[in-house]
């Protein structure tokens, strides 16, 4: 059977009992020319442990793009990062649909079949993967809808294409199930705007009456809280539209429920007044005054005193279920303070933030590096510059080749932050999520056009709440002590939200006591001017959009709060001149590119043997990129670049208004008598020699300047292709 649904943009079709029918439920969905097969299977006996065992796997096959696996193994192997996210964005959104004490294996598998460029697969994926946990026989009432949201020209587009997503200032990607929320995930996407500033060239040829052009500057594009809460709205209607259309057109065609035993709620009430009645203390002291890892023992100590109790033999009570119900009354201890007495396990105020301690450089063969310490919560996080070829190649299916990624973040969790024992891995899900976070919290802050490839890693060496947005905040300050210069510093809370009756509380900068305890967290991570990251898991039924926007507004007053003590450690890194890669970008005439390259590629071979560096030429825009480990090589080899490019020509002299001599390269220092050439609003343009002129900014001026003037200037600085000069 197959069923046509237009809703949010794109139409979709399904194709029901048509493919693995021997799966508890199977689609087979189509959107424009991209196809996807969702599955789910399960088995017949219950795990012993007291969680739901679900897994969910998302699937790229090559052949969806025409494509052979690249590398020397021509098949489908360790899934790629876009896959493994993808898989943890639906594992979110069904997660919490599945009933209370459900404990059967269940397998979801997505497979991308056949991929449309413009199709975007992360919502498709999610859609096809609800509407066959829908279908199938799995307990599961309810079908969530995901939509991406962009924003463009001031409006916002639901289910953008993947080539409008590329215009968008925004990328917010909600689940849901009819007016209910369940995931939200957001980032803000910088674009270039052109202003006209004045651009000094360093080649004589160039006519000075075109020193004013375009150039780009980043715009970060961070959202205001209001405007969040908007885009968010938008997303909410979406959805609700999404899941009565999926819920009309399957209701009919869902098999019947099976005939599972669910898990009870371990229950005892007799145990819960036990403990109110002879512990409570001891358990308030546990929650109020010990650490985490004290904390844990200290309640293992209390369930084994209640178990070797003369009642609890008496009344056959095990140690197990008294951890339980001790559990239970743990979280009611905990949520009972928050909103009766505003106070927190921890003694701090719902607002306040905890201790905040900041080191930068403290690893001195490391380009940059940041020791950032939140109460429990520690991050060293360390930056990396490299050139073009040290970025991350990613094939994605949506591009027809491969993408080269410049700005990396890895975040790694060992067992040590929490006093574990456990064996180093392999990032997991739980790591590259957070990773990913963090990466698209700081992507706006950096420069788009930056020359260098930028590798950033977070080590979580302590954690008790989210050691995510601590690694946002040292990656934003590593990257500055690597003395690359971001649009502006980016800070990240993780905030949580207590529901009790018609009572709620906002929590800022929740550890790990109310991260589990509570009902949502989130995080959100921007800077001074606005969110540039969200992540947020709803365990509730929903939430209003007024107390969204309270928790946002708080989250922000702890963002600022973060960002004046990061502003006051930006102001004292010393960054480490002496390990840094120094790495030049200027520009030449395109013709000269030929000169550089030599006969068979002699003279460049020769360049890069002599003064130890690599070079990449852009043959089109005239671009040398020059890149060493020493900074006077680098140097040495650019003048010696600029000198071959300026030498005369065999067989002839410049052509135009260029004369047959050498021009010999500006410094830093030089001094000029020079004649004011033209004046414009922002400064002066002054000759120098060989028909060069350096610009004098109005900022630097004692008094007007006319054309015809004569002034004495120095050389301050030399920048892609610039001259400017100060008063001498």
């Amino acid at each position: 059977m197959q069923c046509s649904i237009e809703v949010n943009n794109q139409v979709e079709i399904y194709d029901i009992n048509k493919v693995a029918k021997q799966a508890a439920g199977a689609v087979l969905l189509r959107v424009k020319n991209t196809v996807i097969l969702a599955t789910v299977a399960r088995e017949d006996t219950q795990v012993t442990e007291d969680f739901l065992p679900l897994t969910v796997q998302y699937i790229e096959k090559q052949y969806a793009a025409g494509r052979i696996p690249g590398g020397y193994i021509k098949r489908e192997t360790k899934p790629g990062d876009f896959e493994t996210l993808t898989s943890r964005i639906i594992d979110r959104s069904l997660r919490p649909l599945f009933p209370k004490g459900y404990a059967y294996p269940t397998q979801i598998v997505v497979m991308v079949l056949s991929s449309d460029p413009e199709v975007d697969l992360q919502v498709v994926a999610l859609n096809a993967a609800s509407v066959a946990l829908y279908l199938s026989d799995i307990p599961v009432n309810r079908a969530v809808c995901g939509v991406r949201v962009g924003y463009i020209d001031n409006k916002f587009i639901i289910n953008p294409s993947n080539s409008e997503l590329k215009k968008s200032a925004l990328d917010l990607y909600v689940a849901g199930v009819n007016d209910e929320l369940l995931m939200i995930e957001m980032r803000s996407l910088p674009n270039e705007q052109n202003e006209i500033v004045p651009v000094i060239a360093i080649d004589p040829m160039i006519d000075p009456s075109l020193n004013e052009g375009f150039v780009a500057r980043q715009n970060m594009n961070e959202f205001s809280e209001d405007l969040m809460v908007d885009a968010i709205k938008f997303a909410g209607e979406a959805i609700l539209k999404g899941s009565m259309a999926y819920e009309e057109a399957f209701s009919h065609h869902k098999k019947e429920d099976a005939n599972l035993e669910f898990k009870p709620e371990i229950e005892n009430e007799n145990i819960a007044l036990y403990i109110d009645e002879f512990y409570k203390e001891d358990v308030k002291l546990a929650i109020n005054q010990m650490a985490k890892s004290e904390r844990a023992s200290e309640l293992t100590k209390i369930a084994k005193q209640i178990a070797a109790s003369e009642v609890a033999v008496q009344e056959g009570w095990d140690e197990n279920t008294i951890s339980n119900i001790l559990g239970k009354y743990k979280k009611k201890i905990v949520r009972t303070q928050i909103i009766e007495e505003s106070r927190r396990a921890d003694g701090r105020g719902l607002k306040e933030v905890r201790p905040i301690t900041i080191e930068t450089n403290i690893l001195p063969s490391a380009h940059g590096s940041c020791l950032f310490t939140r109460g429990q919560t520690q991050a060293l996080v360390v930056t990396t510059l490299g050139t073009d070829s040290d970025a991350q190649m990613n094939e994605l299916l949506t591009e027809k080749g491969a993408i080269a990624d410049k700005f990396m973040f890895n975040y790694n969790f060992p067992g040590f932050s929490v006093g574990e024992a456990s064996p180093l891995k392999a990032p997991g899900r739980r790591e590259l999520g957070h990773g990913n976070l963090a990466k698209r919290a700081l992507y706006p802050s950096v420069d788009l056009n930056s020359p260098y490839s930028l590798r950033v890693v977070s080590e979580i060496l302590e954690s008790n709440g989210s050691s995510s947005m601590a690694s946002v905040c040292g990656g934003s300050l590593s990257l500055r002590a690597a003395g690359v210069e971001t649009i502006k510093l980016v800070a990240g809370v993780a905030m949580g939200l207590i529901f009790e009756g018609d009572k709620h509380a906002v929590l800022t900068d929740i550890m790990g006591l109310e991260d589990h305890d509570g009902d949502m967290d989130f995080k959100v991570a921007g800077s001074i001017d606005g969110i540039t990251a969200l992540q947020m898991d709803i365990k509730l039924g929903g939430i209003s959009l007024e107390v969204l926007k309270e928790a946002l507004y708080q989250a922000k007053e702890g963002r600022e709060h973060i960002l004046k003590i990061m502003q006051r450690a930006n102001d004292e890194i010393v960054i480490n001149e002496e390990v840094l890669p120094k790495l030049e970008l200027f520009s030449i005439d395109p013709s000269k590119i030929v000169d550089i390259i030599g006969q068979a590629g002699k003279t460049i071979k020769e360049i890069i043997e002599k003064f130890e560096v690599s070079i990449d030429l852009d043959r089109e825009k005239g671009e040398v990129k020059i890149a060493g480990g020493q900074k006077g090589k680098v140097e040495a080899a650019k003048d010696y670049i600029i000198q071959i490019t300026q030498k005369e020509p065999r067989g002839g002299g410049f052509k135009g208004k260029r004369d047959n001599r050498n021009v010999t390269p500006f410094n830093v220092g030089d001094e000029f008598e020079g004649e004011v050439k033209k004046v414009a609003t922002f400064g002066a343009f002054i000759s120098l020699r060989d028909g060069v002129d350096g610009l004098l900014h109005i900022s630097k001026m004692s008094s007007p300047l006319n054309e015809g003037d004569k002034v004495k200037v120095k050389v301050s600085e030399l920048k892609g292709g610039k001259i400017s000069l100060d008063l001498n």
